[in-house]
């Protein structure tokens, strides 16, 4: 069931960043975004329809704000592997865009794919009423700026250089911020379109996120980089405090495996109909990449 909905997320959402794009210029900025949106697990678009279709809302109306997520998150991996930021060269498995091309062209392409990402936000499409694009467009600018993930990523920045690791809890908080935030954006935009109470599906995502990122703490530890696609140990060599560090494998394989229990109950309201983004929760904690 999830496998199968995931990769319609994925075509649905491919097909839409196509056709936003498609009217651009060839230009290089230009297929750097292409170039940036194709691939990738699709995780969030994924959310953001089966949200909606928990309520009733149509996957040719909710594709423009799952695009949306996902043009946002192409943004944040472009900046992220940045040389002022984490300097990678590989994403996804292939060459990130500073690589490929230029910093400048990076930073531009990051830039443009987040207007983008607000730009799908305000298509007819999602909604008639004007206040529900209006309040997704709110709640994204507030999931990805200063008090969402830019704040993150500040905090990891500044973790590097900091006079002791960073405790437990301010990773948490660091977290909540740089992956949690987005995820939970995508899983409460379906409510948010049906104007339906988007507890629910806060508590499983705010659960999801923190494991989503523990999840990656093993990877980056265990991993293998031809399926991860990405650099890994890369925390460990920044001397960077992380769940694995500062729980050890097993005691960070066992949290995550915890969070994703308060996920799986948090859906208890949607009864059956809810098992799509059950499997969704299992599998964020048993991916390679």
């Amino acid at each position: 069931m999830f496998q199968n909905a995931l990769a319609d997320a994925a075509t649905r959402v491919e097909t839409c960043l196509i056709e936003l794009l498609a009217n651009h210029d060839n230009l290089p900025v230009i297929e750097a975004m292409r170039y940036t949106t194709l691939g990738g697990k699709r995780l969030r678009g994924f959310l953001v329809l089966e949200s909606a279709r928990l309520h009733g809302i149509a996957p040719e109306n909710a594709v423009f704000a799952a695009a949306a997520v996902e043009a946002l998150h192409a943004y944040s991996l472009v900046h992220d592997d940045l040389p002022c930021m984490d300097d990678d060269d590989l994403r996804r498995g292939k060459p990130t865009i500073h690589i490929k091309w230029d910093e400048a062209t990076a930073v531009l392409a990051g830039d443009a794919l987040q207007t983008l990402s607000f730009e799908a936000l305000t298509r007819p499409e999602i909604s008639p009423n004007p206040a529900v694009q209006l309040e997704l467009v709110r709640s994204m600018a507030l999931a990805v700026g200063a008090q969402g993930m830019v704040l993150g990523q500040a905090l990891d920045i500044a973790a590097e250089t900091a006079a002791t690791p960073l405790t437990l809890e301010e990773i948490i908080h660091l977290q909540d911020g740089k992956t949690g935030a987005l995820i939970r954006w995508s899983a409460e935009a379906g409510a948010v379109m049906a104007r339906a109470d988007v507890t629910p599906l806060r508590s499983y995502a705010k659960a999801l996120g923190l494991a989503f990122q523990i999840a990656d703490d093993i990877l980056d530890v265990e991993g293998d980089v031809e399926k991860a696609g990405k650099r890994l140990g890369k925390d460990a060599d920044a001397g960077k405090a992380t769940f694995v560090s500062l729980l050890g494998l097993e005691g960070a394989k066992n949290r995550a495996n915890d969070l994703i229990d308060e996920a799986q109950e948090a859906l208890a309201p949607y009864g059956d109909d809810g098992d799509c983004l059950r499997q969704a929760a299992r599998f964020v904690i048993s991916r390679d990449n």
